[in-house]
């Protein structure tokens, strides 16, 4: 049986801002970077190993990655990109359209070159 797991990055400084991210990068945070070895502990903890590792191009992911599994053999992929926002990256997260769903903006950033 393949079993396949979905992990986000930790706490990174935009967030602590409150600033819009998808391609744009910020660094984790210190409460990020704890965590991620967090996760590392909760894997050890249930012996919990895998084949593969993957992450998008980011820093915070790479670092969430490394962080969490201890080893620098994974997989960078390029496809794995979160959302682009276009010229709002980096700006003000009450700058997003207000949705009935939370996160969720069709294409509505396609017209700003994200």
């Amino acid at each position: 049986m393949t079993r396949f797991y979905l992990m986000r990055h930790g706490q990174t400084l935009f967030n602590t801002l409150n600033r819009i991210q998808g391609w744009c990068d910020s660094p984790l945070t210190e409460i990020g970077r704890d965590q991620a070895r967090q996760v590392r502990a909760y894997f050890e903890k249930h012996d919990m190993t895998f084949d593969q590792y993957y992450c998008t191009t980011t820093e915070r992911a790479s670092d969430t990655v490394e962080l969490a599994t201890g080893r620098t053999d994974y997989h960078r992929i390029k496809g794995l990109k979160e959302m682009h926002f276009g010229i709002f990256e980096g700006q003000p997260e009450y700058l997003h359209p207000k949705t009935q769903i939370q996160g969720h903006f069709g294409d509505h950033y396609a017209k700003f070159g994200g």
